[in-house]
């Protein structure tokens, strides 16, 4: 009996011991299970630390002594129209540009033209005020061609002057001499080019570069460029670019022009380079920044960037960078703004390095109507417009559905009207400016078509198209209202990247920029009539490595 009772006495404690083990090691998994879905977030100190975002003037120091000199020359009289200051590729990375100086007698405009080998080929641009010292940025020259450049002198007394000079310019460099540009349709009485309108390539990485209609370059940069490239409010551009070609990441935010003079330099740091990117052996690999997709400028002259914050969620971040000094005033945690299963438990798409790329916003376009922004995820499949000053959301289209949105969203979600596709992993999403009214307003869209989490299952991968759709606010739908690309089929379908802008005179240009079928070596652009005619298509192939193009702009170029 004694011997009883001390067995069941050992049996009693070894169960304590078990329960033990096993509450202390469910604990421990399930802390460990907490952890993983409950990540910490950075703090802005943290984030704004690891984007190291300040104004350089490396860059600009870089052409001081080319800048010195062109100063000289605008203060020498001896400059005139019949002996002109003329200086073909002036800061050293534009070699399809001319910088041209001279002073008149009495007060006057200027005009130039370009003259262009075929109809519709010229390009023309004139100064806005009356001056006797010009400075005249000359864009739109031939390669390797004795360029005819025609000025028009026009004086305060309506007297007309003019000058013919030529200016030679040197051959294309090969990297884009081997591309293959194959213009098979330029309908120039139809297309949207005007006087001095080039269609311009920003790509995701090399030299951008701009076609006439009849497909030749008529502008580069030397300097490679990867997505970033806007026009500012004073004309001048936005690229995002490196130190020099050999560096590994673009970390060099440049406000330029056309002739490559540098206004401003906004540098960022290497901290949210992934590990992977920094040790890399074939640097053409990877070539990757804390910007990665989008900046645009807002009404108060400040930028707004996507970037990686430098913890393990990538492109998820947005930061407001003062246009003057260069520091950070807000940054825009979407983590801290969407429900945290979206991040946390997202496994959509992987990384070979570890990163979570859970929403992978590729675009931002600012709406004065409503101080609002509209913001593209190619991994949510999601557009979504939210109020700028507090966030909150306006309106959102997404196939997900409307119950597994959090109650306080639910009311703001779209439904998809008869007819109209569930986007799917777009690119450049914009609002037609003017088209808000009676509660409505139009958005328009690349639609790759490739569904990634809440995209259409059933028509992913048959095709790619640029739409628009008509946002209704009284009834909480989306109705596509133009669409073009369908009928192109699978071979114009691209996986990732593109853009589909709305023209001057109504048309729609469109960059279907990662040809599959060519393993993304081609890019198709189009430009088509709201009937759906064709009126410009130029494909380019043999684009090297990430050498596609990101997004095609018509740009008045000056």
């Amino acid at each position: 009996m004694g011997d009883y009772l001390k067995g069941k006495k050992w049996r009693h404690w070894i169960g304590v011991v078990v329960f033990v083990i096993v509450v202390c090691a469910g604990g421990f998994y399930g802390h460990k299970v907490y952890r993983e879905s409950h990540p910490k977030l950075l703090t802005e100190t943290q984030i704004k630390n690891n984007l190291g975002i300040h104004l350089s003037r490396q860059l600009i120091s870089s052409q001081k002594n080319l800048e010195k000199k062109y100063t000289h020359a605008e203060e020498d009289s001896d400059y005139t129209i019949e002996h002109m200051f003329v200086k073909t590729n002036p800061y050293k990375t534009s070699p399809l540009t001319a910088l041209a100086i001279f002073h008149t007698d009495q007060a006057a405009r200027v005009s130039y033209t370009v003259v262009g080998k075929t109809n519709g080929t010229s390009i023309s641009n004139d100064t806005t005020k009356n001056s006797k010292t010009h400075r005249i940025n000359v864009v739109g020259l031939y390669a390797n061609t004795a360029n005819r450049v025609e000025f028009t002198i026009t004086y305060a007394d309506g007297h007309v002057q003019k000058k013919t000079i030529m200016v030679q310019t040197q051959a294309l460099p090969k990297s884009l001499a081997n591309i293959n540009i194959q213009v098979k349709m330029a309908n120039k009485e139809q297309m949207a080019i005007g006087k001095n309108s080039l269609t311009v390539f920003t790509r995701t990485t090399k030299e951008p570069f701009a076609i006439d209609a009849d497909g030749q370059i008529r502008w580069y940069s030397t300097e490679y460029n990867q997505h970033i490239f806007k026009t500012l409010k004073n004309d001048h551009l936005l690229i995002l670019r490196k130190q020099n070609n050999s560096q590994l990441v673009y970390n060099d935010l440049v406000e330029t022009n056309y002739l490559g003079k540098i206004y401003r330099n906004y540098q960022f740091s290497n901290k949210t380079s992934s590990t992977e990117n920094l040790k890399a052996k074939h640097k053409s690999d990877v070539e990757t920044t804390a910007i990665h997709h989008d900046v645009i400028e807002l009404p108060n002259g400040n930028l707004l960037a996507t970037v990686s914050d430098g913890s393990k969620f990538i492109e998820d971040t947005m930061v407001e960078i003062n246009r003057q000094t260069g520091k950070v005033v807000r940054v825009i945690d979407l983590k801290r703004i969407f429900p945290m299963d979206m991040y946390a438990q997202y496994d959509a798409t992987k990384r070979s390095d570890g990163k979570v790329d859970w929403l992978h916003q590729n675009a931002i376009n600012y709406d004065e109507k409503d101080n609002s922004i509209i913001i593209s995820s190619r991994h949510q499949d999601l557009v979504m417009k939210l109020n700028y000053e507090t966030m909150r959301p306006i309106w959102i289209l997404s196939g997900k559905p409307k119950a597994d949105w959090p109650k306080k969203w639910q009311k703001h979600v779209l439904r998809y009207a008869n007819g109209t596709t569930i986007n799917g992993g777009q690119h450049d999403a914009r609002v037609i400016p003017g088209s808000q009214k009676d509660g409505q307003e139009t958005i328009s869209i690349y639609d790759n078509n490739y569904a990634v989490s809440y995209g259409d299952k059933k028509t992913t991968k048959k095709y790619s198209a640029g739409r628009e759709l008509r946002i209704n606010l009284k009834t909480m739908t989306a109705k596509e209202v133009w669409s073009y690309g369908q009928a192109l089929g699978t071979a114009n379908f691209t996986d990732r990247i593109g853009s589909n802008r709305l023209l001057a005179n109504g048309n729609f240009l469109i960059d279907f920029g990662y040809l599959n079928a060519k393993n993304g070596d081609a890019s198709n652009i189009v430009e088509v009539t709201r009937e759906g005619y064709q009126v410009f298509n130029v494909e380019l192939s043999n684009l090297q490595s990430k050498g596609y193009v990101y997004r095609a702009y018509r740009i008045h170029i000056s």
